[in-house]
């Protein structure tokens, strides 16, 4: 019989390599065809609920890692709360609407102009429900569960009337109107534009100061060479002006230049004066804002045109003059202070950005807008009133689709008002938990600022504005024509708007005292895609879905603040008084390994795709839990590399535990704690503080210290210290020894414990760990998360076992200097003589009995007494001698043994292993044994 035959050495069919881009999707199908996600819901049926309403991805193309990001941590929550015993379902959604579908039809050479409206939406429809195919099989692939067969999409007919529910509901309550005022409006899309999907991006613009003639100082100034003195960014706007806003609290002055006077703010005075190169000037006259009001400018350059003196306190002293040329059409403090002074509202811009025959400079009319730039620069020069011009580069708005410049254009749209309900929205924040925290300070300023939401658009594919019009153009939405649009809705889609007459679509026998003659007409304009999105609390519901309202929480990037979070609040609040969720989870977006934003022109994006097919979905979502998604978050193959390295240490460890309890019953050979050794009690003490912190953790939603506390046990605690010494016993001692049992006890738990805590991150790997363990459940995601032991004395256990390593530390460098000084190579060559301090002695003697030499991993240990030898060496809580150890090296337990030969019957080896292989293997004792 050969030695290593009588050794207990691991064994388990656990690989080393898991070969997980072809193994994973085969347990993803098995979690499928075996119901986990239905049984684990079962299992919790009756228990506290925990809701996480998906935010709907916009369904267009493959997934990115931003994706992942997101939906991997959706998972890793339900997953742990489901095992935390909550009962936690995920209905996955879909945003099927907006202008990026249209965009790709036109992309495949469809004109939307040119086609029937409800053929053309029959198209976006379908291209949508590929994308949400496509989407659904990439997202299934990381890994994340749920009940993907009956997601939440918000093209589905009964979402759509639930969406025109919503509508009416806050057309009741008033918050519904229709206006003229300036939007953000997208002449490249041709449609307005939510805040939300507006971008901002360098562009260059003119900087233009231009004087207007003052025609009526109301006896106060001079109108003769007497000028207002204006700077603006938009020359284009210059022929719609309608007046020029002061701020009442400034002061200004009346500053002589050469033959003519101009009115200037005072704090501004000087940077205007060395912007104009006016090196000899003379203030003349003081004036408050207040004192200009009403006062009328002559047009700079249109005939016959005036310009009225208005007061407004948006008017700063951080650039231009103190004097703000206003356009009610351009601009939304325009907007307001005109119409405080009574304007008409004048935007003679078409859709496409062209000016109509409405502008009072004729000359402009079916021009772009930026067109004209030159075009009015002149004519101010020809009329001596351009002071200076030049350009300068500055952050605009862009549509976020097409990446144009837009315009704020006023325009006849319908809104929500905010303002109606602000406060509403502000207490239901304050109720609100978010994650991080300073989230809910965020959304706060941003609905404090909001101004109302334009929530109509002039596109085709969406959900129709549910609306009729009389006769004489009043508006007509009440609860029984929403309650019929809603039903039509529910049995046949939206398309039922474009497919039905206007009389179909209304109430049988509908008449309005707006109608004499009983016609009517309908809205053409959709309801902005964020309505429907912001609207899935109550879609998701209509659907017949398992998801509570208000809900456990919403997790989106950090966009969604302005997004989102932002749109599902108001109209929640507009409708039902309450927010929808009851706490927000935002992360930071994906960046590449520098920092940088991903983008294709610059060739740093990475797909998750890709990815799983080089490495798995698992090293996806271990970097997932390893980053602070709370910010941004860089991600690059060399990241992915090194997340993949920290893998393959957690797989190892894993199978180095599942291999040496193979042979470990856990209803046989289990040890009751009070029975384990002292140092197994204390590493089965660390392990249940480690699932408390992990426990806490999950509860935080800080995946990232689960992955840092774990993975920092399993490298330190495991690898470098217990599983370390643990081959002196796992492979020597009896097979059924109360050493190796008690160790084993330890090691098994480690490998249930840690499989739980590490499942809701690593589903596939832990599953498949699972299958190794002797455990009752089908899957470890039917099982719970670890329960947290109190166990007796373990707070004073810990305190003695601290105390060691701080002795074993100063063992360990002893060792090292010895091998640097070839004195020793392994340390089981070394004989070790160690000194404890007083405090250090006081904690090994209440551990008295254990196996200090084993722990160290040394063939000879000694305490010292008495006085230090002057040729140790003195460390921080031990002095210690190395030398190196005296005897034979033992064949089996390859120590420096000075009793090799002490058991006659088996005299190659030591004592211990001869006793051991005596018992375990007493045929040896008749064969003999072979080195």
């Amino acid at each position: 019989m050969r030695v290593k035959d009588t050794l207990n050495l691991g064994k388990t069919k656990f690989p080393m390599r898991g070969n997980l881009p072809k193994r994973e999707a085969e347990w993803e199908k098995n979690w499928e065809d075996q119901k986990f996600y239905q049984r684990r819901l079962k299992l919790n049926e009756g228990h506290e609920r925990f809701d996480l309403h998906d935010g709907p991805p916009f369904a267009n193309g493959n997934i990115h890692m931003g994706h992942a990001l997101n939906k991997i941590t959706k998972d890793i929550i339900i997953r742990s709360k489901n095992m935390a015993g909550f009962y936690a379902p995920y209905t996955p959604g879909w945003d099927t609407h907006g202008l990026p579908i249209e965009q790709q039809l036109t992309k495949q050479g469809v004109d939307r102009k040119t086609m029937d409206r409800a053929a053309y939406r029959k198209l976006c429809y379908d291209f949508a429900m590929s994308q949400v195919e496509k989407q659904r099989t990439d997202f299934k692939r990381l890994g994340v569960i749920g009940d993907w067969d009956h997601p939440y999409i918000t093209l589905l007919p009964e979402f759509e009337a639930a969406e025109i529910r919503v509508f009416g509901k806050m057309f009741e309550n008033g918050y519904i109107y229709q206006g003229k005022k300036p939007v953000y409006w997208s002449w490249s899309s041709e449609s307005t534009l939510a805040e939300a999907e507006v971008e901002y991006h360098d562009i260059e613009s003119p900087s233009i100061y231009i004087s207007f003639p003052v025609k009526d100082g109301k006896g106060k100034l001079d109108e003769k060479n007497t000028y207002f003195l204006i700077w603006t960014t938009t020359p284009w706007t210059i022929p719609s002006n309608q007046g020029i806003t002061v701020n009442p609290k400034f002061d200004y002055s009346v500053v002589e230049v050469g033959d003519r006077r101009y009115v200037v703010g005072t704090e501004r005075l000087e940077a205007v004066a060395e912007i104009l190169g006016w090196s000899d000037y003379k203030t003349v006259q003081h004036l408050k804002g207040t004192d200009l009001e009403y006062m009328v400018a002559k047009h700079p350059y249109l005939e016959g045109r005036e310009s009225l003196l208005m007061n407004a306190v948006y008017v700063t002293a951080d650039d231009g003059t103190g004097l703000v040329h206003t356009a009610s059409g351009f601009g939304e403090d325009d907007y307001n202070t005109a119409m405080r002074y009574g304007f008409d509202v004048l935007s003679p811009m078409d859709n496409k950005g062209c000016f109509t025959e409405e502008i009072p400079d004729k000359d402009l009319v079916g021009k772009f807008y930026t067109d004209t730039n030159d075009i009015v620069k002149d004519k101010l020069a020809a009329a001596g009133n351009l002071l200076h011009y030049s350009t300068f580069v500055h952050s605009a708005a862009h549509d976020w689709r097409t990446k144009k410049p837009v315009v704020y254009r006023a325009t006849t749209q319908w809104f929500a008002s905010i303002s109606k309900f602000r406060d509403q929205i502000l207490d239901q924040i304050e109720k609100t938990d978010f994650y991080p925290s300073w989230g809910k300070t965020r959304l706060y300023n941003m609905i404090k600022d909001r101004g109302d939401w334009v929530i109509s658009r002039q596109r085709a594919w969406g959900v129709p504005l549910p609306i009729f019009y009389a006769e004489d153009g009043t508006a007509i939405v009440t609860p029984e024509t929403i309650n019929h649009v809603a039903d039509l809705f529910e049995r046949e889609g939206s398309n039922a708007w474009f497919t039905h007459p206007v009389e179909d679509l209304l109430p049988e026998g509908f008449t309005s005292e707006h109608s004499p003659n009983g016609k009517f007409t309908k809205e053409t304009d959709i309801l902005d895609v964020w309505f429907d999105s912001g609207t899935s609390w109550s879609g998701v519901r209509a659907l017949g879905y398992d998801v509570q309202y208000p809900t456990s929480m919403y997790l989106e990037g950090s966009d969604q603040y302005r997004g989102w979070f932002n749109s599902s609040l108001i109209t929640s609040v507009a409708a039902n008084g309450v927010a929808p969720y009851k706490s927000v989870l935002s992360q930071g977006f994906t960046l590449d390994g520098q920092g940088r934003k991903m983008s294709k022109s610059l060739g740093n994006t990475i797909s998750p795709n890709d990815v799983i097919k080089k490495m798995s979905a698992e090293i996806i979502r271990l970097w997932v839990a390893s980053v602070d998604s709370s910010a941004d978050v860089g991600v690059s193959m060399e990241i992915l590399q090194q997340v993949s390295e920290a893998y393959r240490k957690i797989r190892n460890t894993f199978r180095y535990m599942l291999a040496n309890t193979s042979d470990f019953d856990p209803k046989e050979n289990r040890v009751a704690f009070k029975d384990l050794r002292k140092i197994d009690q204390y590493l089965e003490v660390k392990l249940n503080d480690l699932v408390a912190e992990c426990l806490v953790d999950y509860k935080k939603y800080d995946f990232a210290d689960v992955y840092k506390q774990v993975f920092k046990f399993i490298t330190n605690d495991l690898s470098a210290f217990y599983l370390d010494f643990a081959k002196d016993v796992l492979y020597i001692e009896a097979q059924d020894s109360h050493a190796r049992r008690s160790m084993q006890t330890v090691i098994y738990d480690a490998a249930v414990k840690l499989a739980k805590i590490l499942a809701p991150i690593l589903p596939h790997t832990m599953g498949e760990v699972w299958e190794y363990l002797k455990e009752a459940e089908d899957d470890v995601y039917l099982s719970n998360f670890p329960e947290i032991e109190d166990y007796d004395g373990q707070d004073e256990l810990k305190e003695d076992w601290h105390a060691f390593m701080k002795v074993r530390d100063d063992v360990l460098k002893a060792l090292e200097k010895a091998r640097d000084q070839k004195l020793i190579g392994k340390s089981f060559e070394a004989e070790v003589t160690v000194y404890p301090d007083e405090e250090s002695q006081a904690a090994l003697d209440k551990l008295a009995g254990e196996d200090f030499r084993e722990i160290l991993i040394v063939s000879q240990l000694k305490f010292g007494q008495g006085p230090v030898p002057a040729d140790a060496d003195k460390f921080d809580h031990a002095s210690v001698v190395v030398r190196h150890a005296e005897g034979e090296v033992c064949p089996r337990c390859r120590m420096i043994r000075t009793d090799i030969g002490a058991d006659n019957r088996l005299p190659e080896l030591c004592g211990r292993c001869a006793s051991v292989v005596a018992l375990d293997h007493p045929e040896a004792l008749e064969e003999g044994l072979e080195k």
